[in-house]
């Protein structure tokens, strides 16, 4: 049943995703206070798994709507990991053209998040590049506690990231990130885990037509415990795709070794390895509604 609601879901998105207008089009005809300044680096708030330097327009709503499917090298019997799923839902809201505020729902640990997003600096042409500061804040509610034999208070299931983002467009086709993380997780076996974890991502967008681009992303993380036992091994998060632009959404179709589509799982708790063949099928929705009148 899932398998055909995942089918159908995504038929019907990419039915109604072709029959819109060129976002593109779209978006390189908007026109920012000073025409100097360089608009579109990303065509999204996310990039794969990670959030671009992207902000929404004041009174713009963006909705995303992510899936992650099982591990592709199961095989057949699980229909190359489309039996299994796992969603996220989210909102981000523009409060001014650099500031937005976003939650989201995740059913990973069934986690909820919420986070802010400012555009501190913006690339024109006298200056190189569009710097974004993003703060978040992480809540488990599973498992519950009637479901284990020590009860979690409710600090325990809370987790924070802070990051920089830091991107260049380098020509109308090329655009680059790189954004250091810190995640913060109030509660973890210290044995073989850190409270304070920290990475390095890496990101890049190609276009290749005029609605068609490809994107990368990978996550180095920077202070993993060494020599932990096989079940508290975590790997790199990685990430390739294609996003498909059309009136008004972003299609995204991604392949990735990591579950979690929020910075604490991402970062900390990528358990397959994307070179021994561990990866993921999905994909991200993003459609963009003006809430607000347009100046």
């Amino acid at each position: 049943m899932k398998l055909i609601t995942a089918f159908f879901l995504t038929s019907c998105c990419i039915n109604y995703l072709l029959a819109q207008d060129d976002l593109l089009a779209e978006l390189d005809r908007e026109k920012n206070d000073d025409p100097g300044y360089i608009i579109a680096t990303f065509k999204g708030s996310r990039i794969i798994n990670g959030q671009s330097v992207e902000t929404r327009r004041k009174g713009e709503l963006e909705f995303i709507f992510s899936h992650r499917f099982g591990l592709i090298n199961e095989g057949a019997f699980t229909l190359w990991g489309l039996d299994q799923s796992i969603t996220r839902l989210g909102l981000e809201y523009g409060i001014t053209d650099r500031l937005g505020v976003g939650i989201g729902r995740t059913s990973v640990d069934r986690t909820f998040d919420g986070y802010f997003r400012y555009k501190v600096l913006r690339q024109s042409k006298s200056f190189p590049f569009t710097l974004t500061t993003l703060g978040s804040v992480y809540y488990r509610t599973s498992p519950r506690n009637s479901e284990i034999p020590v009860p979690l208070r409710a600090e325990d299931r809370l987790a924070y990231a802070w990051q920089l983002l830091i991107a260049r467009k380098f020509n109308s086709r090329l655009s680059l990130q790189v954004n250091p993380v810190f995640v913060h997780r109030n509660t973890v076996d210290q044995t073989y885990e850190n409270n304070d974890d920290f990475a390095l991502g890496f990101a890049g967008r190609f276009k290749i037509t005029r609605s068609v681009s490809v994107v990368a992303e990978y996550f180095k993380r920077l202070n993993a415990r060494p020599n932990v036992p096989p079940d508290y091994l975590r790997y790199d998060a990685i990430g390739f795709g294609v996003d498909i632009e059309t009136g008004g959404h972003v299609f995204q179709l991604l392949l990735t070794n990591t579950l979690g589509m929020f910075e604490r799982y991402t970062i900390t708790e990528t358990y397959e390895n994307f070179w021994d063949g561990d990866i993921h099928f999905g994909f991200n929705i993003t459609r963009t509604f003006q809430l607000a009148g347009k100046r």
